[in-house]
């Protein structure tokens, strides 16, 4: 009797663990698609804005910068602040107030209210990245699959990315911005309302004591850490940078609202399955190639988006989002290597910050170089910038050999 009692008390345990690690990962891949989503949906309206409040490129880099700054600068903090508080409790304020932030930008009658509100958007989402991630990891690393389940959660990320600005380039047809941002302001705060339902209240003490994964420690090497964060950085950068323009480009060649939200879609569309291609790439041929590969590719298609008239750009841009994305997969690999032993999640969070806050100044930069030699020019430099990368992955490679 007593070991069909512990069998029976074995298989719900199981069952609560299951239903725990699925309620985990289904709020940490919604808070990644909704907070990406959020995210790039400021491409879609940067050129409303810059309409409506007349503004410069370097303006421009500074609204999208703003976000993006804000979001970076603070995943350490966010990341602090978890252990006092709660990663649950801080995740689902940081997507409420995500959404707040965009209630207010829906109200915006002048740049100032924009700028507040997109600050306090970046803050929000500051707690995204870290908090999710590590939700993800910890849940499922008790029963193995841990690979498997950030992947799903980095997919849904450039889900978000894809509808979300796409059905409010959509939506802009028939209503105003405003409205339309207000709508993603409630959409926020209905996600963390999501959150606040899904997320395990306290993960199962049992499954701490069954874990059967090892942690990866990696050797410490300090010089393929430094070389990997400038690879990360600079990758972030042209990334960011060439999403700011690329609305702009877009609209030179003649294409309207609706046109950029379907060419944003298609360029995410290309990034979530470069993700997924590159990381087993990389898996196969080695980090080094598949960054040379991509890197080279990724500048090459970028030139071609300057050239190409309308109809040219818009058949690449699934391909250039494809190379421009899946680099970073490849690299997110890397780090747990190169990490010295019992730093893994700071060598993370570093990874994080340096990389957005490479996409946070990369706007501000390059906006105003727009404005001084225009936008063309300041997209080739972007795409020689890129090509730095080559030299620094084939460092961080002897970083992994050592």
């Amino acid at each position: 009797m007593n070991e069909l009692k512990i069998a029976s008390d074995s298989r719900d345990l199981d069952s609560i663990d299951i239903s725990a690690r699925r309620r985990s990962l289904i709020a940490a891949c919604s808070a990644h698609a909704v907070h990406d989503g959020l995210t790039d949906l400021i491409y879609v309206l940067l050129p409303i804005w810059q309409t409506q409040f007349s503004i410069s490129y370097a303006l421009v880099g500074l609204l999208r910068g703003s976000y993006s700054g804000m979001m970076a600068g603070f995943q350490l903090l966010a990341s602090r602040l978890a252990k006092r508080w709660g990663r649950e409790r801080m995740l689902v304020g940081g997507t409420a107030l995500a959404g707040v932030a965009y209630l207010i930008a829906g109200q915006a009658g002048g740049l100032t209210v924009l700028l507040i509100a997109l600050l306090l958007g970046g803050l929000g989402a500051s707690t995204q990245h870290p908090l999710a991630s590590s939700i993800v990891t910890d849940t499922y690393e008790a029963g193995g699959g841990v690979k498997e389940a950030l992947a799903q959660y980095n997919f849904a990320g450039d889900i978000g990315k894809t509808l979300i600005p796409g059905l409010v380039g959509l939506s802009l047809l028939v209503m105003s911005w405003q409205t339309s941002v207000t709508l993603m302001g409630l959409l926020g705060l209905a996600a963390a309302g999501l959150l606040w339902y899904l997320i395990p209240a306290q993960s199962d003490p049992a499954s701490a004591k069954r874990k059967t994964t090892k942690t990866v420690t990696g050797n410490g090497s300090a010089s393929g850490l430094r070389a990997l964060l400038l690879t990360g950085t600079l990758d972030s950068a042209v990334r960011m940078g060439f999403l700011t323009f690329l609305p702009f480009l877009l609209k030179s060649k003649g294409a309207g609202t609706a046109g950029i939200g379907l060419a944003l879609s298609l360029l995410f569309v290309g990034g979530a399955f470069g993700k997924l291609l590159c990381g087993y790439l990389g898996a196969r041929i080695g980090m080094m190639k598949t960054v040379w590969l991509t890197e080279s590719a990724t500048s090459l298609l970028i030139l071609l988006a300057v050239w190409l008239p309308l109809s040219g750009t818009m058949a690449m841009l699934p391909l250039l989002g494809l190379a421009l994305n899946g680099t970073s997969s490849v690299l997110y690999g890397v780090v747990p290597e190169l990490a010295s032993p019992g730093k893994r999640e700071h060598t993370f969070a570093l990874f994080y910050t340096g990389t957005i806050g490479g996409g946070a100044l990369s706007p501000v930069l390059f906006g105003r170089l727009g404005d001084v030699a225009g936008v063309p020019i300041a997209v080739i430099t972007l795409a020689a910038i890129l090509l730095f990368t080559l030299p620094l992955s084939w460092q961080v490679q002897k970083g992994l050999a050592s």
